[in-house]
């Protein structure tokens, strides 16, 4: 695969600029820095945390720091995301390796680790047809997805030392309750959809016996792909991960996964790649997990449904920012359109109670 499809930086957003000179200052304790050679770009993609490219003596080390206005400790926790990736960079071979927390705020406004680069390709709506070339490298990447998260879920999280990494027990019916509190926080207008979804989902809160380490935001432009095979090389954005019932981890990845035959208003959506006519289905998707994770999925239109609903309390929050005026990204101006289309299909999925339509 051509060098044009890794992943690269661009240009800061002029209202996402870090301060440099603070920047280089401290990292200059830590890190392999040279001041004459320090450079640092963005990632322009993603729609929460920030991520930027630092480029210093011919080495690379990646930012992550909240996003401008972010007002929600717990989805932006960087000392939370840098214990994650400590305790997986021995265990989970398919997660980068961090390097340094930095929780003094007087540096660039916020708190903010540095991890690894890890040089790839990420799978997006403007790359991803000159990559993927026929259905066989469809069916490749899809498998690689599935089994990536299966093994995730199988991690042992004693072992790893995460055992007393978030509150398994309930850990369904709390977040049932902590993303419709999230929504009524970051709520712009009056949709009955999700209203109807709200209540749904209080009312048929289901909760396996399983307790595995999980990723929550589990999608294809989260995942770094080998440019020459097509493997998964590591899983980005651990923003959200936390312990409990894998198969919400699995809802919230099918919720993302839109198929060809699904609605308009949600292929309009244009959000990852998978209603390429050449992909699997949600089904098919869900067949191979439960076969490779060894169980037959009960209630599989709750977790989907909760996944729906969680994706659009997420670009909820975007919205709000945006419609608040904590920042002015463009790409932010119609999000309150995509909440729509998650709560109608969430709705329809509980009307005929099945994830395909």
């Amino acid at each position: 695969m051509s060098e044009k499809f890794i992943d690269n930086p661009t240009q800061i957003r002029k209202d996402e600029v870090l301060d440099n000179n603070s920047l280089c200052n401290y990292l200059i304790n830590f890190l392999d820095i040279d001041k004459s050679s320090f450079e640092l770009l963005q990632f322009p993609s993603g729609f929460s945390n920030l991520t930027y490219l630092i480029s210093s003596n011919n080495k690379e080390y990646i930012l992550r720091k909240p996003p401008i206005g972010a007002k929600i400790k717990s989805g932006h926790d960087m000392s939370r995301e840098f214990n994650v990736l400590s305790a997986l960079d021995k265990n989970y071979k398919k997660s980068p390796t961090p390097i340094h927390y930095c929780d003094d705020i007087n540096i660039i406004g916020s708190d903010f680790y540095i991890m690894e680069r890890i040089r790839g390709t990420v799978l997006r709506n403007n790359n991803y047809q000159k990559i993927l070339t026929d259905k066989n490298k469809y069916n490749f990447i899809a498998s690689e997805f599935v089994d990536t998260l299966v093994e995730l879920h199988k991690l042992n999280v004693e072992e790893i030392g995460l055992a007393e990494f978030g509150r398994p027990k309930g850990y369904c019916s709390r977040q049932v309750q902590g993303w419709s509190k999230r929504y009524e926080n970051s709520k712009t207008s009056h949709i009955p959809e999700i209203n109807f979804v709200i209540k749904w989902l209080n009312e048929n809160i289901s909760e396996s016996e399983y307790v595995s380490l999980i990723h929550n935001d589990f999608k294809y432009d989260n995942l770094v792909i080998d440019s020459n095979d097509l493997s998964v090389k590591s899983v980005l954005d651990w923003e959200m991960c936390t312990t409990g019932d894998p198969f919400m981890d699995l809802g919230t990845s099918l919720a993302y996964w839109i198929n060809k035959d699904d609605p308009e208003y949600m292929q309009a959506i244009n959000l990852n790649i998978t209603s390429n006519e050449n992909n699997p289905k949600r089904g098919e998707i869900l067949e191979m997990y439960s076969t490779r994770f060894g169980v037959n999925i009960e209630n599989i239109v709750f977790y989907f449904v909760f996944g729906l609903f969680k994706i659009a309390v997420i670009v909820q929050q975007i919205y709000f920012r945006y419609e608040r005026g904590f920042t002015n990204d463009i790409r932010f101006k119609n999000l309150n359109l995509v909440v729509q289309s998650y709560a109608r299909m969430a709705k329809i999925s509980i009307e005929n109670q099945k994830i395909e339509f």
